[in-house]
């Protein structure tokens, strides 16, 4: 049952690392396709992040593997809903429109990504337990 549950996880780490690296890359394709200003700044830090958090997600193991999914999962959560509210109400004066480069295929793909890294997080999180009923027992 561990080696299912390490083969899970495993599974949920590189697809995960697969969502951060593409919402990452997507925010450095509009940089070098002509975003530029602050929000060029803010998506350079966000291709940054998810590249680094991508790596993370299969370099790590223990509880920097847990904090690695958590942070990965909130960076997704506060990049689509930044995404969403310029989308709406505007965000730092920027207003985002429906039919700008990438915005519907970049909703989809965080949102899908926030639902993996949701299960990789509670895989991550849950393991410990699961490996200390398992000694117990």
């Amino acid at each position: 049952m561990a080696e299912t549950s390490d083969r899970a996880l495993w599974i949920m780490r590189i697809l995960s690392a697969l969502f951060l690296l593409t919402t990452g890359g997507i925010h450095l394709y509009l940089v070098f396709n002509g975003v530029g200003g602050i929000l060029g700044v803010m998506f350079v830090l966000n291709g940054i992040a998810g590249i680094v958090l991508a790596i993370a997600m299969v370099v790590l193991r223990g509880r920097l593997l847990q904090l690695a999914t958590v942070l990965s999962l909130l960076f997704l959560i506060a990049t689509l809903s930044a995404l969403l509210l310029a989308l709406t109400v505007g965000l730092f004066g920027i207003h985002e429109t429906w039919d700008f480069t990438l915005v519907p295929q970049t909703v989809v793909i965080e949102s899908i990504g926030i639902v993996v890294l949701g299960i990789t997080t509670a895989l991550a999180l849950r393991r410990p337990v699961a490996a200390r009923v398992q000694r117990a027992g």
